[in-house]
């Protein structure tokens, strides 16, 4: 039995990449969205290594989350507000005050 592998050159379209840098609102959302999922993680996790690595990560993305909204507040740049019903938002509210 003989089995052949063939590769196809296929035509390279242009694609299209946006390197430009990304507002301050986008950001802050991305932040808030990777805190939310660290949250979640430290809440589902059960290994205390895995925990401690959840705790670093939540607390470094709250100094991020800390200093994009500051940044905000500075360049006068309108940030969503968390959702009280949030779990990110008992965090935050606690850091901001």
């Amino acid at each position: 039995m003989k089995i052949f592998f063939r590769q196809e050159r296929k035509s390279e379209l242009p694609v299209e990449v946006d390197f430009s840098r990304p507002t301050l609102t986008e950001d802050i959302e991305k932040t808030r969205y990777a805190l939310e999922i660290a949250y979640a993680g430290f809440d589902n996790a059960t290994d205390p290594d895995l925990i401690d690595c959840y705790i670093y990560e939540v607390n470094s993305l709250l100094k991020r989350y800390t200093y994009l909204t500051n940044l905000a507040k500075e360049e006068r740049v309108p940030v969503k507000e968390l959702s009280s019903k949030s779990p990110v938002y008992t965090l935050v509210s606690q850091v901001l005050g």
